[in-house]
């Protein structure tokens, strides 16, 4: 979690998260904390609001009978969790995400799992539409307790260059 203090008076001082363009190196590698437990009721209300009627994600009697023998945690959630454990190191000052590409579910996450998350920087370039912004891609993967790979997915967003975020704009 990248956190910055500013002073911004006598004896008064704001935090500040986040990256700018120029502050992402391909290769680098941000893990992301604190790691987030999910539990039943998250992964049922997620199901609930998503409209997703799969009974795998909320009906036990109905799991027990599955290969997994109980629910599986919704993999929208899965990666909407990392998505978001992500965004002090990789997206708080990001004017947009531009995409998402390559997801893999590859082991179950059940309620009770502790999920932990990494970005590497694929890839950065400057925009050719926006002098004040670049283009930074990541690949997370998520990880759980146990240390095995629950998820990846890379994501594509435009940063803003210092000076030029909404929170320099607004003094933030």
């Amino acid at each position: 979690m990248v956190q910055v203090i500013k002073k911004i008076g006598e004896q008064r001082y704001r935090e500040s998260f986040g990256r700018h363009y120029e502050e992402f190196h391909v290769g680098d590698v941000y893990e992301h904390r604190p790691g987030r437990t999910i539990t039943e009721t998250e992964n049922t209300w997620f199901t609930l609001l998503t409209m997703n009627t799969h009974p795998m994600h909320f009906d036990g009697e109905y799991a027990k009978a599955s290969e997994f023998g109980r629910c599986i945690v919704c993999s929208p959630f899965t990666v909407a969790l990392m998505v978001g454990m992500s965004v002090t190191d990789v997206s708080q000052k990001a004017i947009a995400n531009l995409g998402w590409g390559d997801i893999k579910m590859t082991f179950p996450v059940f309620a009770g799992d502790t999920l932990y998350a990494a970005s590497e920087v694929l890839d950065k370039r400057e925009s050719a539409s926006r002098p004040g912004a670049g283009i930074v891609t990541v690949r997370t993967v998520g990880t759980n307790q146990d240390g095995k790979v629950v998820c990846t997915f890379s994501r594509t967003m435009l940063i803003a260059k210092q000076g030029h975020s909404v929170e320099d704009k607004v003094g933030y």
